[in-house]
């Protein structure tokens, strides 16, 4: 006999810890993945690449690089990212290289920017000799400017853009630098996603943005400043917008531009996510209780006993506002100013956000209440 099966309707998920906040996403590589772990804690995703990869596996530069490497003994091999060396590993197996040039890297001393790129190495058989804890470009220059280098030999994976201060400084010790272009950084084939990511961070209509490399954040930033909304946009940054960036080197430019970003200690999409998990319900969390009811304001979702319930980012504000003061009548000037600081509306915008709210809650959107002729209150009985 077959075993009965229930056809009511299945109990709602419990809000997770990101539920209610959106998260702005710029990555183009692994984007499904962090977009995946993110959706999976309850945050509403914004998906806009900055950049893309653009693979040179058929590019001339790339083959006589490699022919380059191959032409006589390497002393150093620099790999920068994993992807790239995987890159060029691939690429040379197609021109029926890979072979030699995995024998030429055994027989140097391989140095990884890494995790990443020092997992990529041993993932082709290969061991690193040196591996900066800070992942820094620059730690591995140092290290390199210790050795004697003059009529050394050393190879430079690059990172999508061109290391050429990097190349420059081991020339000017004697050394023959060979740089590997792997893959290059582009604009996006529509730029249109990310320029409307920039208006919603000014507007607060994100709680924070993802970054999983310095160049994005550069690319982020300077398509800001294209639309002339720079400032705008590194005012929300600084007061009401989290960046989050996947490690210390990622993080970097918002340091030059003197914004604090938040990053994991390992560099791990899985690490990022559960920072942002643990520090977002930290910024502009509200709990309060009307009468044996308790609610949780968190984002733009209101949780109440176990359940949640999306709102507008105007809808949010408004609760907010009148959470900070429960029991309290705000008028309608009163949420003017504080649920629209930066637009123009009158109070007619007031009542139709106050009744989109309601809505939104549900059963209980009879927690506000109309005073006449003075404005709005939050229940607390």
């Amino acid at each position: 006999m077959a075993t009965p099966t229930s056809t009511g309707p299945r109990p709602a998920p419990r809000p997770g810890p990101l539920t209610g906040f959106t998260v702005g996403v710029t990555a183009a590589r692994r984007r499904d993945e962090l977009t995946a772990l993110l959706t999976r804690r309850g945050a509403q995703v914004v998906e806009a690449p900055v950049l893309r990869i653009m693979p040179l596996a058929d590019d001339l530069a790339l083959r006589l690089a490699t022919e380059a490497c191959l032409a006589a003994p390497l002393d150093y091999v620099v790999a920068t990212t994993g992807v790239g060396w995987r890159g060029w590993m691939s690429a040379a197996d197609g021109w029926g290289r890979g072979a030699a040039l995995a024998e030429a890297c055994r027989r140097s001393a391989i140095l990884t920017r890494g995790p990443k790129a020092t997992g990529a190495v041993r993932a082709s058989g290969l061991d690193e000799g040196f591996s900066p804890r800070s992942e820094a470009t620059e730690e591995l220059l140092g290290w390199l400017l210790a050795r004697p280098l003059a009529g050394r030999r050393v190879a430079v994976q690059e990172h999508g853009v061109r290391l050429d201060g990097f190349a420059a400084a081991l020339r000017e010790r004697g050394a023959e630098v060979i740089s590997v272009p792997v893959y290059r950084w582009a604009p996006p084939d529509d730029p249109a996603p990310v320029r409307r990511l920039v208006e919603q961070t000014v507007r607060r209509q994100v709680h924070a943005l993802t970054f999983t490399s310095a160049p994005a954040v550069a690319a982020f930033v300077a398509t800001a400043e294209a639309d002339g909304l720079r400032e705008p946009l590194l005012d929300a940054l600084r007061a009401d917008v989290l960046p989050v960036c996947v490690g210390a080197l990622c993080a970097r430019p918002f340091a030059e531009l003197g914004l604090p970003a938040a990053f994991p200690e390992r560099g791990r999409l899985g690490s990022l996510v559960r920072l942002l998990a643990e520090t977002l319900p930290g910024r502009g969390r509200r709990e309060f209780a009307v009468g044996d009811l308790a609610l949780t304001l968190q984002g733009n979702a209101v949780l109440v006993d176990g359940e949640s319930r999306r709102l507008s980012p105007r809808g949010a504000a408004v609760l907010r506002a009148l959470a900070e003061r429960p029991g309290h009548v705000l008028s309608r000037a009163d949420l003017l100013r504080t649920a629209w600081p930066d637009a123009t509306a009158d109070e007619h915008a007031v009542e139709a956000a106050v009744g989109r709210l309601r809505a939104a809650l549900g059963p209980y959107g009879a927690l506000i209440r109309t005073v006449p002729k003075r404005g709005y209150r939050l229940a607390t009985a």
